[in-house]
């Protein structure tokens, strides 16, 4: 089946019980056992599964091209579980431009538990052999990254992983498997924080791993799914399952709508650098149009004038949100620095936008405004 069809129909069938066509919400904690303490249903209790996250698990499973998906009740939680799963002692290469909850968890959590990372440049595959040690496990990787936008090449990366005894993992919820698919380039796990594109409502929580293979890490996954208790509940898999109906209609549109910001953007006399990689001039293109079918609905832009004017373009947008989040129906604007910290290494002049659904014309007169001062 195509991903259309997928999206509507994997992991979700009529009701039984009643003929809804819709999947009920199983609001429930426990579920009965037989006399002889068996579970017929397959459930035991809501922290080991859910009917509605078994069906979120199979219908990502199936939009990735993977054998497994273990979800959980956020996207850091999701990457918390895969670093985790890992042993003491062991070593990750990741980012050096990458979501901060990432960055924060690698340095300031996993390290105190003695796991081991190195930032490093993933659009320079030279950097990442430099980096790799004995004890290298996993390389993380973000493309496009958050928040400049940097391609890494997915298929060099899991190569230089596998020759090296390691796994590739990639993060793909900027790209959604719309527009890339990690597991086919050679990635043998995708994280994604499916309260952003999955969702696609800013109104659901949630992220998931999805597994080319099963494997013992996989394993481990699972089980610190189930006994460290980072679980999504039923209403939010169940609203992040509805959002998936319409996922790649959602997507093309962000993606059609973001290349036109991206444009006016580019060519606008107060931009200094437009972060999108749909953009001829964006140094990671070729990758970008060798792994992915679009550029996506985020960009970043470098206004002139620093941290001072790109706050004062964000505070005179009039459509856009000044919020933090992304993938949403709505179109957003941040600046991004401010929101990371001290530690940030954002440049100042930069704002994050998530280019919504809204019709792009009246998007760009909005920006066009904010940026006439």
């Amino acid at each position: 089946m195509r991903f259309e069809t997928l999206a509507i129909h994997a992991g979700q069938a009529i009701d039984s019980a009643t003929g809804a066509v819709i999947p009920p919400i199983y609001l429930t904690t426990t579920f009965e056992r037989e006399a002889d303490g068996s579970y017929p249903h397959g459930y035991t209790y809501i922290r080991a599964g859910n009917p509605n996250r078994s069906m979120l698990e199979t219908c990502l499973a199936a939009l990735e091209g993977g054998s497994d998906c273990i979800t959980f009740g956020s996207g850091l939680a999701a990457a918390h579980a895969v670093f985790q799963a890992l042993e003491p002692g062991d070593h990750v290469i990741a980012p050096d431009d990458a979501y901060f909850g990432v960055t924060r968890l690698l340095n300031e959590i996993m390290n105190r538990w003695g796991l081991a990372a190195t930032a490093v440049d993933m659009t320079d595959p030279g950097q990442v052999r430099a980096a790799l040690r004995p004890t290298t496990r996993l390389i993380w990787l973000e493309t496009p990254s958050n928040p400049l936008l940097k391609i890494a090449d997915i298929a060099t990366l899991a190569t230089i992983a596998h020759e090296a005894g390691a796994l590739c993992a990639v993060d793909n919820t900027w790209a959604t498997p719309v527009l890339q698919r990690p597991l086919e380039l050679g990635a043998d796990l995708v994280m994604h924080a499916t309260t952003k594109y999955f969702g696609g409502h800013s109104d659901a929580l949630g992220g998931a791993i999805i597994a080319r293979d099963t494997s013992p890490l996989v394993e481990r996954i699972r089980f610190l799914q189930a006994h460290a208790g980072a679980v999504p509940s039923p209403f939010d898999s169940w609203l992040i399952l509805r959002g998936i109906q319409t996922l790649a209609y959602r997507v093309r549109a962000h993606t059609e709508h973001a290349t036109r910001v991206a444009h006016f953007l580019a060519s606008h006399p107060r931009v200094t650098h437009v972060h999108y990689p749909a953009l001829p001039q964006h140094p990671g293109h070729a990758v970008a149009a060798r792994q992915m079918h679009g550029g996506g609905g985020m960009l970043s832009v470098e206004i002139d004038g620093g941290e001072a004017a790109a706050m004062q373009v964000a505070a005179r947008v009039r459509i856009f949100t000044r919020a933090t989040s992304l993938g949403g129906i709505e179109s957003l604007i941040e600046h991004r620095a401010s929101v990371e910290g001290p530690n940030s290494r954002t440049p100042a002049g930069l704002l994050r936008v998530s280019v919504g659904l809204e019709h792009p014309d009246d998007l760009i007169a909005d920006l066009e405004q904010a940026l006439s001062f």
